[in-house]
């Protein structure tokens, strides 16, 4: 099981406060605590519940060796998202959202060999036959594809899910996920819709010290999950051995 989530800790980052009252979406309603000074206030016990539901699934999907993609390009998200996510070994989308990211997903690894490609040429030489000129506009697109899909390099297939910071913001990277039937798992405010989402977080999407607790929960179940991987790969060999070793002494004995 994956660690308790202390409902102090959640409550001193700030995770409670939602939006004004006058901007909520009523499905968000079992998800709600009370209204405090035309403010709703987010029930934490049931945001706690709901990150162990998250990171239980989460650290299975790391376990299994599969990628979790991060999802965050608002400003007090993102470095947060770029630091935990890059931490935890995932790849994450902090700049703009590629369209087609998921949908079209040939289209992108094909701009991210164009990345490998460039580099290669650095290495062998090539790149210095270049003419000046040539030189500076394939720098120029090796920047651009650096800063939209350098956090991607190594994601070599579709990822096993998504996790979302702010799901109105996201909005085009969940409805692309939900058309391919990856699980999407979210911090969701008191004005966005849970509905679109498959592992709901209720949470303040807006304040980086929310964002930033909610996040360091997420990533270490997920580095439990590859922790978890690792050992299990470890032992493998062992018991390997193990077993043939049982396996002549009772061949020999026969």
């Amino acid at each position: 099981m994956a660690n308790k989530v202390e409902v102090k800790e959640l409550l001193e980052a700030g995770v409670h406060f939602g939006h004004m009252t006058r901007k909520w979406d009523p499905n968000m309603a079992p998800y709600i605590y009370m209204e405090r000074n035309g403010i709703h206030i987010i029930n934490l016990y049931k945001t706690a519940a709901k990150i162990e539901e998250a990171n239980e699934a989460l650290k299975k999907i790391a376990a299994s060796g599969r990628k979790v993609l991060f999802v965050a390009t608002k400003k007090q998200a993102k470095d947060i998202v770029a630091e935990k996510a890059a931490a935890a070994n995932m790849p994450y989308i902090t700049e703009r959202w590629p369209g087609g990211m998921l949908t079209n997903f040939v289209t992108i690894r094909k701009a991210v060999k164009k990345m490998a490609s460039i580099d290669k040429m650095k290495k062998d030489g090539t790149f210095m036959t270049l003419s000046k000129k040539e030189r500076l506009q394939v720098d120029r697109l090796r920047a651009k594809l650096e800063k939209n899909l350098g956090s991607i390099a190594d994601m070599t297939r579709l990822p096993a899910a998504l996790f979302v910071v702010d799901i109105k913001a996201e909005h085009i990277a969940v409805k692309e996920a939900q058309k391919l039937n990856i699980p999407v798992f979210a911090m969701v405010d008191t004005n966005s819709d849970p509905r679109q989402v498959d592992f709901v977080i209720p949470a303040n999407d807006d304040a980086s010290k929310s964002i930033d607790k909610v996040l360091s929960l997420v990533s270490g179940a997920i580095i439990e999950g590859l922790s978890d991987r690792k050992s299990d790969k470890d032992e493998q060999p062992a018991g390997e051995v193990a077993a043939a070793q049982t396996e002549a002494t009772t061949s020999t004995e026969e």
